[in-house]
C-alpha cells in the first residue's frame, strides 16, 4: 500500500468527526484529497486600498478597527467598521457569536478578504468575509501564489481543505505514487502534461500563473485534468449503454389505430421536426432494446404532444405509462391536457397528487395496480412504495433535471423485473449545448425538436432598473385595460436582509393599491395545491389580469392571452430560468415582451446575463452563454439532484477534446479495461452507484 492510499484519517486534525464530514465530499484517502481540485483562486498576494474596492469583485484590505456595533431590525446584524489611509469600511455579520463580538471589539486591526458591495447606504461593505487580527499594517506575510478555494460541506472549512490538500501534496512529493493511468502513446499524442505536475500546479499555481487561463480551462496543466475526467465521465456512460443491452422492453408497434385518431383530432397539425422525433421514438418503442431518448425542445415547442403520441402507441397494446413532472401545477396541466386528447379514445388518465388522500387514493391505487388506469400523471408521488404498476412498459419524464438519480432509479425500477424494464424517455426545455450532452448523456440517443410551431411570436425583451417601477406599472394598466394578461415574477416570498428582493405578498399588496379595476392573484410555493390550482385555473381563464407569481410558474403553466411578463430581481436568476420564465408568454397571437427589472447595481456577471437575454430569444445560445458563466452543473441542476458532478472540466473549454475523447475512449474499452475501471474509480468513485438510471 503506498502512502498515498492511507486513510485520511491518519493526518493530524482529522478526527472521527472530521473523517464522516469529509466522507460527504468522497474524501477517504489521501489520493481522493489530491483529486479534490478547487473550483477557483483569489488573490491574497497584496492588499487593496478600501477606496479602491469594486463592488461585485474580491479584495484583501487591512484596516483599522473603529467601531463594533449590534443593529436590531428584522435580523440581529453585527457591524464592525474598519478605517485605512483611504476611505471607510463597514463589515456584516448576520451569524455571530458573543465571543467573536467581544474579541472584534478588543481588536486593533484586521486583514479581511471578501466581495466587496455598495450597501443600502452607498457605502462600501462586505459581507461575512474572512478575518484575521493583526497588531498593524504590513505585519502578516503575503500569501505566496494564488490561494484555492474548494468546494466544501458543513463542518469542513477551507482552512482545513487547504492543508488537507498540502499533506498530501507533500506526501505526492516526497515519493508517493500516482499512478498515471493513461498509455505513454496517448500523453504524447495529446502533449498531456504528466498527472503528478499537474496536480501539484492546479493545487498550488504560483504568483506568476495565468489565472485567465486558469478560469477558461486553457491552461496546459488543466488541459490534462480535463482530458482525464471527461473521458472518465464518457467511459461511464458507454457502459450504462452497454449495460442496457442486457435488458429487454415490450415491443410497442408505431402507426396505431389510436395514435392515427388521436393526431387527427389535434386543432392544430405538427410541425417537420415533431413529426420526425415521434418517428424517432417510435423506431425505438418497436424494438425488445429498452428506449434511452432525451428529448430536447425549447420552450413552446411542442413536447407535450410528443409525448402524448408515444403514449397512444403504449395504450394500443395494453402498456401501462406514467409521466412524472416536478411541480403539481404543471402536472395538472399535462393532465387536464392528456384527459381532453385520450378521453374520446376510451383512454383512461389518472392524477396522482399530494390531495389524493384516503379513500380516493386507495381507489386510485387498487385500479393502478388492477390495470384499469392506462397513463399515470403526478410528481415524486408516481414511485412511492405503495404505487404498484401492473404492466409498466413506458416512463417520460419531463425536466429531468429537477429530480435526483435516486428518484429517476426509483420510478425505472417500478417497471423493472428479471431482465426487462420499461422503455424511458426523458424531456427538457432546457436547450443543451452539444459538449453538455455528449458528456452527460453519452448514453441516451438524442431528439431535437428544432423549430417552433406556426404563429409563435418572438418576445421583445427590455433591461430596466427598479428606479422605474412605476413605469413598469402604467405599462401593466394599458396592457390588461386592452384584455391582455400579465405576469409579475418574485424571486422570493419573503423579505431578506441579504438579498434585496420584493416579497411576492407584499408586491401583490402594493399593485392592488395602484392599479385599482385590475383583478390581481397570487401563486407562490407556500401556499397550499388547492389554493395554487385555484388561482392558475382563474388566470387560464381570464378572470385574473395580473398573476404575481414566484418562479413556480417557470415550467408548463400555458396562458395564450398573457403577452407581458416582469421580472423582478431578474439579476439574480441565471440564464436558463430566466429563458424559461420568459417563454411563458409569447404563445397566443399577440406581440409579447419581458421587461427584466434589476435592483442595484450590476455585477459585470450579471450584466452579460441579462444583455444574453435581450439580444436573443434562442435558446441554444442562451444555453451556450449559461455553460459559459456558471459551468455544466448549475445549467443542468446537478449540483441539486446528485448526479455525476465536473470537478475541473469546463465543457466550454473541453468541446474540442470530445471527438479525441470518444475514439480514445473505443480504444480503452476494447483493449485495457483494467485501465477502464481505475479512471472510473479516480474521477466517479460512489458516483457508479448510480450507473443503471
Amino acid at each position: 500500500m503506498t502512502a498515498l492510499n492511507a486513510a485520511v484519517s491518519t493526518l493530524p486534525g482529522v478526527g472521527p468527526k472530521k473523517a464522516e464530514a469529509l466522507g460527504r465530499l468522497d474524501i477517504s484517502t489521501l489520493t481522493d484529497v489530491l483529486f479534490h481540485l478547487p473550483s477557483r483562486y483569489e488573490d491574497r498576494t497584496r492588499i487593496t486600498p478600501i477606496a479602491k474596492l469594486i463592488h461585485g469583485v474580491d479584495g484583501q484590505i487591512e484596516g483599522r478597527v473603529t467601531d463594533v456595533r449590534i443593529a436590531f431590525g428584522r435580523r440581529r446584524t453585527m457591524l464592525c467598521t474598519l478605517q485605512d489611509d483611504s476611505a471607510t469600511m463597514v463589515l456584516r455579520f448576520f451569524h455571530f457569536s458573543k465571543k467573536q463580538e467581544q474579541l472584534l471589539r478588543r481588536a486593533n486591526w484586521l486583514r479581511c478578504y471578501g466581495n466587496a458591495r455598495i450597501g443600502r447606504l452607498g457605502q462600501i461593505e462586505m459581507v461575512h468575509p474572512e478575518y484575521q487580527l493583526i497588531s498593524e499594517p504590513g505585519v502578516l506575510a503575503m500569501t505566496e501564489g494564488l490561494t484555492a478555494v474548494y468546494p466544501a460541506t458543513e463542518g469542513i472549512g477551507q482552512h482545513l481543505l487547504r492543508q488537507l490538500s498540502t499533506a498530501a501534496l507533500n506526501v505526492l512529493n516526497k515519493g508517493g505514487t500516482l499512478p498515471e493511468l493513461l498509455p505513454e502513446s496517448l500523453g504524447e499524442q495529446f502533449d498531456l502534461a504528466p498527472m503528478a505536475d499537474a496536480i501539484n500546479y492546479i493545487h498550488r499555481p504560483p504568483e506568476n500563473a495565468d489565472l485567465e487561463k486558469l478560469i477558461d480551462g486553457d491552461h496546459p496543466m488543466l488541459q490534462r485534468l480535463i482530458f482525464e475526467e471527461l473521458l472518465a465521465h464518457h467511459l461511464s456512460l458507454r457502459q450504462r449503454r452497454k449495460l442496457r443491452e442486457g435488458y429487454q422492453a415490450p415491443q410497442i408497434p408505431a402507426n396505431s389505430e389510436r395514435f392515427r385518431k388521436m393526431i387527427a383530432a389535434l386543432p392544430f397539425s405538427l410541425t417537420q421536426a415533431q413529426q420526425r422525433v415521434i418517428d424517432e421514438i417510435a423506431k425505438d418503442c418497436s424494438s425488445a432494446l429498452p428506449m434511452q431518448r432525451l428529448l430536447q425542445g425549447d420552450v413552446g415547442s411542442g413536447k407535450t404532444v410528443v409525448a402524448a403520441a408515444v403514449l397512444a402507441n403504449a395504450v394500443a397494446v395494453g402498456e401501462q405509462c406514467v409521466l412524472m413532472v416536478p411541480t403539481e401545477i404543471l402536472s395538472e396541466q399535462h393532465y387536464r391536457c392528456l384527459l381532453e386528447w385520450f378521453e374520446p379514445l376510451g383512454v383512461c388518465v389518472a392524477w396522482l397528487h399530494g390531495r389524493v388522500k384516503g379513500t380516493q387514493r386507495k381507489k386510485l391505487l387498487a385500479a393502478l395496480a388492477g390495470g384499469d388506469i392506462d397513463i399515470l400523471v403526478g410528481t415524486h408521488a408516481v414511485f412511492q412504495d405503495e404505487v404498484i404498476y401492473k404492466k409498466l412498459g413506458l416512463v417520460i419524464i419531463d425536466e429531468q433535471h429537477r429530480f435526483g438519480v435516486p428518484q429517476r432509479l426509483a420510478l425505472q425500477r417500478k417497471g423493472e423485473n428479471e431482465n426487462s424494464r420499461p422503455h424511458q424517455l426523458i424531456m427538457t426545455a432546457t436547450p443543451i449545448p452539444r459538449s453538455l450532452a455528449m458528456t452527460f448523456y453519452a448514453d441516451l440517443d438524442l431528439s431535437v425538436i428544432d423549430e417552433l410551431p406556426p404563429g409563435r411570436q418572438l418576445i421583445t425583451t427590455t433591461v430596466i432598473s427598479r428606479q422605474r417601477r412605476n413605469d413598469v406599472v402604467e405599462r401593466i394598466r394599458h396592457a390588461c385595460l386592452e384584455g391582455r394578461q400579465v405576469y409579475w415574477v418574485c424571486t422570493l416570498i419573503d423579505e431578506s436582509n441579504l438579498i434585496v428582493s420584493q416579497a411576492a405578498t407584499d408586491t401583490a399588496a402594493e399593485l392592488t393599491e395602484q392599479l385599482s379595476g385590475i383583478r390581481i392573484g397570487l401563486v407562490h410555493g407556500r401556499m397550499k395545491g388547492d389554493e395554487k390550482a385555484q388561482q392558475m385555473a382563474a388566470f387560464k381563464a381570464g378572470e385574473i389580469d395580473l398573476l404575481v407569481a414566484t418562479t413556480v410558474i417557470e415550467v408548463g403553466v400555458d396562458v395564450p392571452n398573457a403577452s407581458l411578463m416582469i421580472i423582478e430581481n431578474a439579476e439574480r436568476l441565471g440564464l436558463s430560468q430566466l429563458h424559461q420564465l420568459r417563454g411563458r408568454v409569447g404563445r397566443g397571437e399577440q406581440k409579447s415582451h419581458c421587461v427584466l427589472m434589476y435592483h442595484g447595481t450590476l455585477s459585470h456577471n450579471a450584466r452579460s446575463r441579462l444583455a444574453i437575454m435581450r439580444e436573443t430569444n434562442d435558446g441554444f445560445a442562451i444555453a451556450h452563454k449559461d455553460l459559459e458563466l456558471r459551468g455544466p452543473g448549475e445549467l443542468l441542476g446537478v449540483r441539486q439532484t446528485g448526479d455525476m458532478r465536473l470537478r475541473v472540466a469546463r465543457l466550454d473549454a473541453g468541446e474540442a477534446m470530445l471527438d479525441d475523447i470518444r475514439s480514445v475512449a473505443d480504444e480503452l474499452l476494447a483493449s485495457n479495461p483494467v485501465v477502464v475501471a481505475q479512471l472510473l474509480q479516480r474521477w466517479l468513485g460512489r458516483a457508479q452507484d448510480f450507473a443503471t438510471v
